[in-house]
This record gives C-alpha cells, sequence and structure tokens, in this order.
C-alpha cells in the first residue's frame, strides 16, 4: 500500500486497516514458527505497512493540533 493511497483513505479506515495487517502479521508469524510461510519478506512488508498507517494518523493528529492551536 502506497502513501498516496493511505493520505486519501478516512481515519476509520486507516484504523481497519491497522487492525487487518495486524491480523496478517500474527497469521504470518504463526505460519513462519510452523514452517509454512514460503516467502518470510512478507512480514517485513506488513510490518511497513502497519508503520505507513501510524505515521498518516499521527500527522493527521499533528495537523489537528496545529489548527486548534492556531485558533
Amino acid at each position: 500500500m502506497k502513501a498516496t493511497e493511505i493520505r486519501e483513505m478516512a481515519d476509520s479506515e486507516i484504523e481497519a486497516k491497522i487492525k487487518d495487517a495486524r491480523t496478517e502479521l500474527f497469521n504470518l508469524r504463526f505460519r513462519l514458527a510452523t514452517g509454512q510461510l514460503d516467502n518470510p519478506s512478507q512480514i517485513q512488508n506488513v510490518k511497513k505497512t502497519i508503520a505507513r498507517l501510524h505515521t498518516e494518523l499521527r500527522a493527521r493528529e499533528l495537523q489537528a493540533a496545529r489548527d486548534a492551536a492556531a485558533s
């Protein structure tokens, strides 16, 4: 998922994507532990996606705080 796609989402959509990605990460780790994961780099990709989502949420929080302080 690209940053431009994330910026176009609503906050609730981002939070839902974070929840889905965490579930996917759990499943990938489980499959890695049981030896069923073919491509271990998927874990890294999901972790980066989660970080991108959190970064966008935090940027929105900071922007809202700046807007409130300016008013």
